[in-house]
């Protein structure tokens, strides 16, 4: 099977959070043809709880698997509108390991930025930091800003801002352009135009704990020409795509945060490159997940013949 014919997981635990993740996967699943799969995983406590009258009791699991097909059933009625193949499970486990397993045939896994609160939260718990990092296949984040501002504006552009387009960071690593061929399939599919982001901090501020002085000039001189590789390596496979390159001061997490409040999607990958250029350039990803006010996807190093031909440049 194809990747983009797998269908899509999303995980559910009843949280605004996590519907707004819901809203977004069943939106993903209509536009790709693809089928969804909600999820609900949880896991029983060992130990009973302890009152004074009947001393320690057995946790009702009974109770609970009720409770988690109730929420679950709740999440198939919220997207039954749209024309969309849904089938659910409700799994014990460890939610973390359920998703990660289930994202070996997925083409797409999507959660909430943070799980809910009180018993049910602590026993669905949150994953989206766990689960990036160790998915099969891209994974991604649902911010319940997101969730709450385009209920509020479905039919209207969300801000005056807002740009119709997809941006994604990279670094010149391999990550990092596994992540550009996946935001290009997501722009192409999307008809928006991408753009690659490298954001790197200006020479402004002091540089007295670097080893040996340092020519940035000549750095951003290497970094610019890397991006511009990257992106002529890019075209070659998308050529009827609108693909720009930028190099921007700041903060990677900062930058790409601030693009998710103006674009459709911000896409990195799992991890940055190391060495100097890794410090300066970083991985993003997890500060990006937990900041981002718009839907963000983490890319992981996935097996792609296009990435035989990508440019060899070291930043």
């Amino acid at each position: 099977m194809n990747a983009r014919e797998a269908e899509i997981v999303v995980g559910v635990d009843g949280s605004e959070q996590s519907l707004a993740a819901l809203h977004w996967a069943a939106r993903e699943a209509h536009r790709r043809g693809a089928p969804l799969h909600v999820v609900t995983a949880y896991s029983v406590p060992m130990i009973g709880g302890s009152t004074f009258d009947v001393g320690y009791a057995a946790f009702d699991d009974a109770a609970m698997n009720r409770a988690v097909e109730d929420l679950v059933g709740e999440a198939r009625r919220r997207v039954a509108e749209l024309d969309v193949d849904v089938r659910s499970t409700v799994q014990a486990g460890d939610p973390s390991s359920v998703l990660l397993e289930l994202s070996e045939d997925a083409q797409l896994l999507v959660l909430g930025s943070r799980g809910r609160g009180g018993l049910i939260g602590r026993l669905l718990g949150s994953v989206s930091t766990a689960v990036p990092a160790h998915a099969h296949c891209p994974v991604g984040i649902i911010p319940l800003q997101w969730g709450r501002e385009y209920q509020l504006h479905e039919n209207v552009s969300r801000r005056q801002a807002f740009v119709d387009g997809v941006t994604v960071g990279s670094d010149g690593s391999q990550q990092a352009s596994s992540a550009m061929l996946w935001a290009a399939e997501e722009a192409e599919q999307l008809g928006v135009p991408l753009t690659v982001v490298c954001a790197a901090p200006s020479d402004s501020g002091s540089s007295a704990w670097l080893p040996s002085p340092v020519d940035f000039d000549n750095l951003r001189g290497e970094i610019q020409a890397a991006i511009d590789a990257g992106v002529r390596w890019l075209r070659g496979h998308f050529p009827n795509l609108d693909i720009t390159g930028e190099l921007v001061d700041g903060s990677p997490i900062h930058v790409l945060v601030e693009r998710s409040v103006q674009n459709q999607l911000v896409v990195t990958g799992t991890r940055g490159r190391g060495g100097f250029a890794g410090m300066l350039l970083g991985s993003t990803s997890q500060g990006v997940l937990h900041n981002s006010a718009g839907p963000a996807m983490i890319v992981p190093c996935i097996r792609d013949p296009r990435l035989a031909d990508r440019p060899d440049v070291a930043i």
